[in-house]
């Protein structure tokens, strides 16, 4: 009798002690869901900062972002000159860029022309506009190859540089076209590399932003890559000299609304470059 008491009793404590276990595993697993779901909620929220939410185009945002009206192309060349060179790269550019510009044969225009200042040092930059697009563009390199006199160009050119990359480029619809301008001026060309995918808010906030800086008539042209390095943006403007860029630079911020563009925009930016540029002999932008 007793022993089956004391059985009983021990069945009794090891059902108990079962049953708290699986309590005990009840609350833990709980506690762990619980857990989870918090830490998956926090991650959620912690990836939503990073990954934009896109609504579906039906469109290329090239078109989005142009004048559509007009099917304008522009080339912006990089030429890194050998230092003893310089003087004469710059001669023969003046005799052989303003003769090809001036001529009707050749569907295309010289925007402008410059030498760098202050940013990479010996560096010509030459800015080409192609009304009709990329045909004018075909148009004028076919032509240019029986040009016996652009190809000696080439050839003497050649022998001068260091270095040279190209971009075809599209102006943005909020920008001024680019017009001959009389100087003296001195130009900064700003270029964005930004991450991809940010080209159309990019586009928004510059279509407001654009506005701000229209004051002292310093906005020149404003362009994006199509070929070359990809979603890079050209900011060109005109100033007077160094100081007149400086105050015009602070008077910006004076204005509402510039500080939200920049706080908004800046983080659309992998890296940035600031060329302040001098307008050569043969330039139409003075």
């Amino acid at each position: 009798m007793a022993t089956r008491v004391l059985q009983r009793i021990s069945n009794g404590l090891y059902l108990a002690n079962n049953m708290a276990n699986s309590a005990g595993h009840a609350v833990i697993l709980s506690r762990g869901l619980a857990v989870s779901s918090t830490r998956y909620n926090e991650d959620s929220w912690f990836k939503s900062l990073f990954v934009r939410k896109v609504d579906p185009r039906k469109d290329a945002h090239a078109n989005l972002l142009t004048k559509n009206e007009e099917s304008n192309l522009y080339k912006i060349q990089f030429h890194n000159v050998k230092p003893e060179c310089l003087d004469a790269y710059n001669k023969i550019c003046e005799e052989i860029l303003p003769a090809i510009h001036a001529d009707k044969y050749y569907p295309c225009e010289l925007v402008g022309t410059w030498n760098t200042w202050y940013g990479e040092q010996d560096q010509a930059v030459h800015l080409w506009r192609y009304r009709g697009g990329y045909p004018a563009l075909t148009e004028v390199m076919t032509k240019l190859r029986e040009n016996k006199e652009f190809v000696e160009y080439r050839k003497e050119r050649g022998k001068m540089l260091l270095s040279r990359r190209n971009q075809l480029l599209l102006e943005f619809s909020f920008w001024n076209e680019p017009v001959p301008r009389e100087g003296p001026n001195i130009y900064e060309l700003r270029s964005y590399q930004l991450r991809p995918g940010t080209m159309i808010e990019w586009g928004n906030y510059w279509a407001r932003a654009i506005g701000y800086r229209q004051h002292n008539s310093e906005a020149v042209g404003g362009f994006f890559s199509q070929i070359g390095n990809l979603y890079m943006v050209h900011h060109l403007w005109a100033y007077k000299d160094l100081q007149s860029r400086e105050n015009t630079r602070n008077a910006a911020w004076q204005h509402e609304g510039w500080d939200e563009v920049v706080y908004y925009t800046v983080p659309l930016i992998q890296h940035m470059d600031s060329r302040i540029m001098i307008p050569t002999k043969a330039s139409p932008l003075k």
